[in-house]
């Protein structure tokens, strides 16, 4: 694992959309699995300004979105749906044939799980991954347990996820989620961990031990051979 650290959340995100544009640049049908939320923000809109000198570097690239909520339509503001389609997908013109991404709201969110598993497995090489830490070291919705999934699968969220920003002020907060599994993200060509805001640093201080445990899901990253962690160290 490659750790840089960063005094401000702009240079993490720049160092984050060079690579992922570097990588672009190599690939032109790259595939990125993309997480939501504020950690990868800054790193989309860098993108997107990216696309408006260059709209040719991102013609071929093809977006997997890392998980959902559940019970939430499509539109709704706080669903991971909305977000990736304000920050990302129209900024970048990602077509339909180039997303692939859990449905918000299905009816059997288990067949959904199978659904995107048998995509990722018939065309989707992850060659680059963007996850965001959780302050319990959740990646994805893959929650601290006694094992982990290796697959797609539907995640009874932890008491941290469901007080993150994106839900913690509704009415009635998701229970569960849908994500790729452990394994999925590991199957990943490169993958880059961004990690600031508050609340932080004992989930960065866990990583750093490199004891890879289901209890603290981020440490299964030391198993990966190409991992770019990006850390805002807070004063």
């Amino acid at each position: 694992m490659n750790i840089h650290t960063f005094d401000h959340y702009g240079q993490m995100s720049a160092h984050a959309a060079k690579i992922i544009m570097d990588e672009l640049e190599r690939k032109k049908d790259l595939a990125l699995c993309t997480a939501t939320g504020n950690s990868p923000t800054g790193t989309y809109q860098l993108l997107a300004d990216a696309f408006l000198d260059d709209p040719k570097l991102f013609e071929g690239l093809h977006v997997l979105k890392l998980d959902e909520w559940g019970g939430l339509s499509a539109d709704h503001p706080s669903s991971c749906e909305r977000y990736l389609q304000e920050q990302l997908l129209n900024p970048l013109k990602i077509s339909n044939d180039r997303y692939t991404g859990f449905l918000p709201n299905p009816k059997n969110p288990e067949a959904e799980c199978a659904r995107i598993q048998r995509l990722i497995e018939k065309k989707e090489t992850i060659d680059l991954c963007i996850l965001g830490l959780g302050k319990n070291g959740h990646i994805g919705f893959n929650e601290p347990a006694e094992a982990l999934h290796p697959f797609c699968h539907v995640a009874e969220l932890s008491e941290e996820s469901k007080a993150h920003g994106m839900v913690s002020e509704l009415p009635e907060r998701p229970e569960y989620g849908m994500t790729l599994g452990i394994q999925n993200i590991l199957s990943a060509k490169r993958i880059i961990l961004l990690i600031c805001g508050n609340g932080k640093e004992e989930a960065a201080t866990m990583l750093l031990k490199e004891k890879v445990t289901p209890r603290f899901p981020v440490t299964f990253l030391w198993l990966h051979p190409n991992v770019d962690c990006l850390w805002v160290k807070q004063n």
